[in-house]
């Protein structure tokens, strides 16, 4: 277990609420809100993206976080056609996280883009392991990704940082010095201006506590994923997880209601289901957020 886990008490610290708490009651506005991120849906979306997002529209989706932004068009243009909302993206962040001679040109092309559209988060979606191999790879991209969050700022945006299991990995022979993990870097060196979108499947998977992490973090958790893990999977499992690995909101062993109390408290601005891999990714989603809607 890394520094983060030893105050949560291990990863399914979250299965328990006080029955008082009503996280998911029908006013709670995560539950009005709630988007998803489309990448769970690419298989159709390639396929025929404008029938993909008026499924998503019947299913009673509020809003939806594209993926590959800018270059995601028709996903937007379907998103619009059937009245869905677009406040957040992930996008191609190489030119953050591979820039280290402060060449902003790329990014603020984004940015411009993103400010074309009514984006109000741009999300980095993952960090290639390049990038990650020491404790001192994290500290520049951290480098890298306040001097990108600053200028997002002044544009109007937020840009945040999406976690997968990794980021809580112990790093080599450095793992009993404090911090001992990526995620930890990413805690103490991000600015006041960047912040992070907490996927709470790839948490538990690293070994964490979501609703305790949350807290942690409080106002610098700008969004979340939430999507829901097999009780047979091996934790942590920080290089990855099996397919079989993604549940079903309500089908797995994360309880989503101690997570959205949490982001209540911390002013969390919106909130996604996503599932990674899935037979039929539609069928998927559909239970996931009727799942959500009847606690």
């Amino acid at each position: 277990m890394t520094a983060l886990g030893a105050a949560a008490g291990g990863a399914t610290a979250s299965i328990s609420v006080p029955n008082w708490l009503h996280a998911m009651d029908p006013d709670n506005r995560y539950r009005q809100q709630i988007g998803i991120q489309l990448y769970t849906l690419r298989n159709e979306i390639k396929q025929d993206v404008k029938a993909t997002l008026k499924a998503v529209a019947e299913a009673g989706f509020y809003q939806v976080e594209p993926y590959g932004f800018p270059n995601c068009r028709p996903m937007i243009e379907a998103a619009s056609e059937f009245g869905l909302k677009l406040n957040s993206s992930h996008f191609n962040s190489d030119s953050i996280v591979n820039n280290d001679t402060g060449d902003d040109d790329a990014f603020d092309t984004v940015l411009e883009k993103a400010n074309d559209v009514g984006l109000s988060h741009l999300v980095i979606p993952y960090l290639p392991d390049t990038f990650r191999t020491s404790l001192d790879d994290y500290k520049r991209v951290c480098e890298n990704c306040n001097r990108a969050a600053e200028k997002a700022k002044d544009a109007g945006i937020q840009l945040s940082y999406h976690n997968h299991a990794f980021e809580f990995k112990p790093i080599g022979k450095e793992e009993d010095a404090e911090p001992n993990c990526g995620y930890e870097i990413m805690i103490n060196e991000f600015s006041p201006d960047m912040k992070f979108e907490v996927d709470v499947f790839w948490v538990v998977v690293g070994g964490e506590d979501p609703a305790e992490l949350i807290n942690r973090l409080g106002s610098r958790v700008s969004q979340l994923h939430l999507k829901d893990l097999n009780k047979a999977t091996k934790l942590p499992s920080y290089d990855g997880v099996s397919v079989d690995a993604f549940e079903e909101i309500g089908d797995g062993i994360i309880d989503m209601e101690p997570i959205i109390e949490a982001a209540e408290k911390a002013g969390v601005e919106h909130c996604h289901i996503e599932q990674d891999q899935s037979p039929d990714a539609l069928a998927s989603v559909q239970q996931s957020i009727a799942y959500l809607k009847s606690m």
